[in-house]
């Protein structure tokens, strides 16, 4: 069954985003801001308490270092530089979980650096190598596209579980790659996301931006929590997946 996954945790001090209360009880996989483009450790306390909980699975958010920018710039960093800097994020968020009886069971870059790697397959390859020597060995979650063969033979090799995943509320492009943020349209309204999930939920398949149809396996379909009518469309696709 198609899990539902949430990028949660990334208010910050005074600073409310996301409905994280209300989300969390109809997500199976929760994305947990690491503090690095958002998120504070009292606010990744609460998120993974209600994770606890709600029984949901854990996953680490890890971002280039950029709160100012919400990790949506890319920043240019030597191979164990970024691994470092994946390995300090996810042991943050992972030794509050276990001190809570939890622990994170997957790893989901953020932002610049999630659509950096899939763009960039050295930069792909140090990720999956730093996730994969972190001591818990813990899953990575990518984008499922036409490489997807390729990714999984790369993770094969370094013993790396991976997780497929699918977007609700961003547009594709005809060689399966998201929409950039700048260009109009990237993010769907709500309907165009419901529709979108149906497609995908009968046919396997979404329409990209030129309007072709192209197939995706995912294990997982992402909702951005930081997206208009979140709430909304997140109780629509739990109906959605529950009848299926």
């Amino acid at each position: 069954m198609l899990k539902l996954n949430c990028d949660l945790g990334e208010s910050f001090s005074l600073y409310r985003l996301g409905q994280d209360e209300a989300v969390m009880p109809l997500i199976d996989q929760a994305n947990i801001a690491c503090g690095f483009h958002a998120g504070d450790p009292s606010v990744l306390r609460k998120t993974l308490e209600l994770a606890v909980v709600h029984q949901v699975e854990i996953g680490a958010h890890p971002s280039y270092d950029d709160k100012a920018g919400f990790g949506r710039r890319s920043v240019a960093m030597a191979a164990d530089e970024l691994r470092d800097l994946l390995w300090y994020q996810i042991a943050a968020v992972d030794g509050v979980a276990r001190s809570l009886g939890s622990r994170v069971s997957y790893v989901k870059p953020h932002g610049a650096l999630y659509n950096d790697m899939m763009r960039s397959p050295p930069l792909l390859q140090t990720v999956m190598t730093a996730v994969a020597a972190y001591h818990s060995q813990p899953a990575l979650m990518l984008l499922s596209d036409s490489h997807r063969d390729s990714y999984q033979q790369q993770a094969d090799q370094l013993g790396l579980r991976l997780y497929f995943e699918a977007f609700a509320d961003r547009r594709y492009q005809a060689d399966g790659s998201l929409t950039p943020r700048s260009q109009p349209g990237a993010v769907l309204t709500e309907q165009q996301a419901l529709s979108q999930v149906q497609l995908l939920l009968t046919q396997g398949q979404v329409e990209a931006s030129d309007g072709s149809k192209m197939s995706l396996q995912a294990d997982s379909l992402c909702v951005h929590g930081d997206t208009p009518a979140a709430l909304a469309m997140l109780q629509q696709i739990r109906q959605s997946l529950c009848r299926d």
